[in-house]
């Protein structure tokens, strides 16, 4: 099985991803049993089909933002945001909308090319689950990437994981 690092945790990831193949449909994919990422089109077309399992989510591709789901969001287990390259830096945007002004509070993965060395990017736009591709880190490595989340314990910049900037979270002493 799969691993991610979710909540600052590694576990066992139980959750598949669903791709559409060359020539299928989204109203024709097959779907399997158990906790689901779909495509955006995937879910447009059997939303309520899909509603009704209340195990799936939905993956936004780097070109979809995140107002094409913010009615669903209520609807939906999990939103992923697909990273197509590391040097794609469109999913962070869609993070910190889908947090901020949609107001999410369920799980928003990163999928794609998620690499260790921006897990903390990840983490401080909103992602609470990290899911690199299958096979690119050891057991080992996703110990020592989840380690590498505390490297900065104190962000100067504010970010949705601490929206103030640390100059309006310094304590500062009266000059006498």
């Amino acid at each position: 099985m799969a691993k991610v690092i979710r909540n600052r945790s590694i576990v066992d990831d139980a959750r598949q991803t669903v791709r559409l193949a060359e020539g299928e449909t989204p109203e024709g994919v097959a779907l399997p049993a158990g906790p689901l990422l779909v495509p955006l089109a995937v879910w447009q077309a059997r939303a309520a089909e899909l509603a009704a399992r209340g195990d799936v989510g939905v993956w936004l591709a780097a070109g979809e933002g995140a107002e094409a789901i913010a009615a669903e969001l209520p609807r939906l287990a999990a939103v992923g945001v697909h990273f197509p390259a590391f040097t794609d830096g469109r999913g962070y945007s869609t993070a910190a909308l889908l947090r901020t002004r949609y107001g999410y509070t369920g799980e928003l993965r990163a999928i794609g090319d998620v690499l260790r060395d921006q897990f903390q990017a990840y983490v401080r736009c909103g992602f609470d689950t990290l899911q690199p591709p299958e096979g690119r880190y050891s057991d080992e490595q996703l110990q020592a990437a989840l380690a590498s989340l505390s490297d900065i314990s104190t962000p100067y910049q504010g970010a949705v994981d601490e929206p103030r900037p640390l100059w309006l979270r310094a304590q500062r002493g009266v000059a006498a």
